[in-house]
Parts: structure tokens; sequence; C-alpha cells
């Protein structure tokens, strides 16, 4: 169904039409994650995200080139870290971990609506079907990717509400220095395959088998 190690930027020599809707739905969802990010932070009255110009879906302010690249290249990536102010949160442990949920949570409900779509059949086309397909597992693999513990993905932030403070604070001190190092380490291929497709991709079929 899926071909993991095969990069996304391939389709643009063999069928340029299905990359540049593909395309166009990757700066989509990454996109909607970070935007999910900024309008829970001023939901939870941290205004940053607003004075920032981030509460807008306009993809300019929330995509990361490098992250949009990696996610041509290795069909994982990621969107510019969405700015908030723990100073300004109530319980500023628990509601940075909502907030770190909120991205993951609104590609998993953007993979719904689109398993709704192709289940209703009203496509008309094939190469349609299967772009909006890949758009799906975009967004799971865009969820499942940023769940993964390692700075500076959400799934950093989400685990250290849960450690205890000591510990918390040392992960994020580890994390500070060498999250960037790990998460290149998972990005890049190595005996043609990444260890980020090796460690979700049984994850991600679990979670198509059920959508789809």
């Amino acid at each position: 169904m899926f071909e993991y190690n095969k990069p996304m930027i391939s389709l643009l020599f063999s069928s340029p039409l299905v990359f540049v809707v593909i395309f166009g739905g990757l700066l989509l969802s990454i996109t909607i994650h970070e935007f999910a990010h900024c309008w829970i932070t001023d939901k939870l009255g941290d205004p940053t995200p607003r004075a920032q110009g981030r509460l807008t879906l306009d993809p300019r302010v929330h995509l990361d080139p490098l992250g949009v690249l990696a996610m041509l290249f290795t069909r994982f990536g990621w969107g510019k870290p969405a700015p908030f102010d723990p100073y300004n949160l109530k319980n500023p442990v628990k509601d940075t971990a909502i907030i770190a949920i909120a991205g993951p949570l609104s590609n998993i409900a953007v993979a719904a609506i689109l398993s709704f779509v192709l289940k209703m059949e009203v496509i008309p086309f094939y190469w349609l079907q299967y772009s909006i397909l890949q758009i799906l597992i975009i967004n799971i693999a865009l969820a499942a990717f940023n769940l993964i513990p390692v700075y500076p993905l959400d799934g950093s932030k989400i685990i250290t509400a849960f450690l205890p403070k000591d510990t918390a604070a040392e992960y994020e001190s580890v994390m500070t220095q060498y999250g960037n190092f790990i998460l290149l380490f998972l990005i890049l291929p190595w005996n043609g395959v990444s260890p980020a497709s090796q460690l979700l991709t049984p994850i991600m079929n679990i979670v198509l088998k059920w959508l789809i």
C-alpha cells in the first residue's frame, strides 16, 4: 500500500500532478499541526502565539524548510515549533503536555476525515484517490513521528509531564544538548532504511488498517 522508504520527491519525476497534490497536502498537514499547538496555547491563557502572528492557517508562518525537506526525502518531518511561555500557563507542566499532544491529535483527526472521504467512494479518479491516501498516511506519519520522546518533538514535552521533577529536569538538559543529533540519526537512512521508519512502520500499519 505504501512504500515507506521511497522518497516522496521521486513522485515529482514519475507523477508530477500527484506530487503537486500530495505536496500541497503535506504543507497543509504541517500547518494544521502547528496551528493546533498555537490554538490550544491561546485557549490555555498564553497570548504568545497570537502576539507572534502564529494563530493563523497561513502555511508561511508555520513551515520549517528543513522539516519539509526531511518529509520529502525521508517521509518524516516537522514544522516550526509553536511558541509559548510556560509562565503564562496555570499549570505549566500539565498544560505544556496538553499543548504538545494537540498537534499529533490534529493529524489523527485529519487522517480520520480523509479515511471517511475514501470510504464514501465519491472520488472519481484513481490518481486523486491515491493522492488522498498518501496525504492520510502523511498525517499518520506526522503524528507518530512527533510523538517520539526526543527534543524538539512533541513527545519530549509529553513525557516530561509524567517524569518526577528532578528526572524531568535532567531529561530536558540531555535532550536540549543532544536532541537534534538523535533526531538526525533517526531520520537518516542506514542501509536504505531510517531508524524512524523501522520504529514507526509497524505502528503506522496498525493505525492504517483501522482507518482503511
